[in-house]
């Protein structure tokens, strides 16, 4: 028998409760987003800025579309989209949650002498540790822990046992990184030799920004081959912006944003990000 109305009724249940839910499918990944809103056509939400469904009655847009609204859930295109998922999803900073997903034993024990007891549920591998308070999600924050809250989604695997706990700044810290180092004057600035020589062109804001926006539109426009477009992209990036210090957070974010939207998970994201970044000795 198939799971979804077992699945849909977790969703309708978590969603009265104020969670926004979305169905996962094989993989453990948000669905495609549907041909109304290939490439984000539909002209909804081309920045993730705001979750919940679209115009359109798919499920589209990755984390976005995340939502409490039962009429939704239970429409014809969640219907079709439940019979084919396998696990529920959930938008961790939309209830004003976040998610410490701890990955191995190590990074269990790690929380265990680092972190204030809080509410816990097992994963396949680890456990994930949940916080009152959203944040800014990150991964690979240390060994085996990520965090996910705003622009992210979990896995919903049951209610855990232990009280929520309001977040704490340990966790908050966790994706505060340390500023780059201070750069040289500005006749003194250039590309390393072995990165192509030349002045350091993101002297000019414009290049940086057109760079990351270029990069923005070759994922989001990508038809076949998402994972390889997305490395290939992030490969790309890193090669010419990665070695001066002006890559931030902001600008990796967009990309990860709208390799997500393409269906892309926050590890697979992380997991390719950190690859090119081997490749290229950074």
């Amino acid at each position: 028998m198939s799971e979804a109305p077992n699945l849909q009724r977790t969703a309708l249940n978590l969603a009265a409760s104020g969670v926004p839910v979305l169905p996962l499918r094989r993989g453990k990944v948000p669905f495609g987003n549907c041909t109304t809103c290939a490439d984000n056509a539909c002209g909804g939400r081309p920045n993730m800025k705001t979750p919940g469904p679209c115009h359109c009655a798919g499920v589209c847009h990755a984390w976005a579309a995340a939502t409490t609204d039962p009429a939704v859930i239970t429409s014809p295109a969640w219907a079709a989209a439940w019979r084919q998922a396998v696990c529920v999803g959930y938008h961790p900073g939309g209830a004003g949650l976040t998610v410490v997903d701890l990955d191995d034993a190590d990074a269990i024990a790690w929380a265990h002498t680092t972190l204030p007891a809080t509410r816990t549920v097992p994963t396949t591998r680890g456990e994930h540790w949940i916080y009152r308070g959203a944040m800014r999600s990150v991964n690979a924050v240390r060994p085996g822990v990520d965090i996910k809250s705003t622009m992210s989604y979990a896995r919903y695997l049951g209610p855990g046992t232990g009280t929520l706990a309001r977040l704490p700044d340990a966790v908050r810290a966790l994706a505060v990184k340390e500023p780059p180092a201070a750069r040289p004057a500005a006749h003194a600035a250039v590309v390393p030799a072995s990165a192509g020589g030349g002045e350091c062109p993101h002297r000019t804001p414009a290049y940086l920004i057109r760079g990351i926006a270029m990069a923005e539109q070759r994922i989001t426009e990508a038809s076949s081959a998402v994972h390889a477009t997305v490395y290939r992209t992030f490969l790309a990036v890193l090669s010419r912006h990665g070695r001066c210090g002006c890559l931030t957070d902001a600008h990796v974010t967009r990309l990860f944003t709208a390799a997500q939207a393409k269906g892309e998970t926050a590890r697979h994201c992380a997991d390719a990000w950190n690859n090119a970044r081997t490749t290229l000795g950074l």
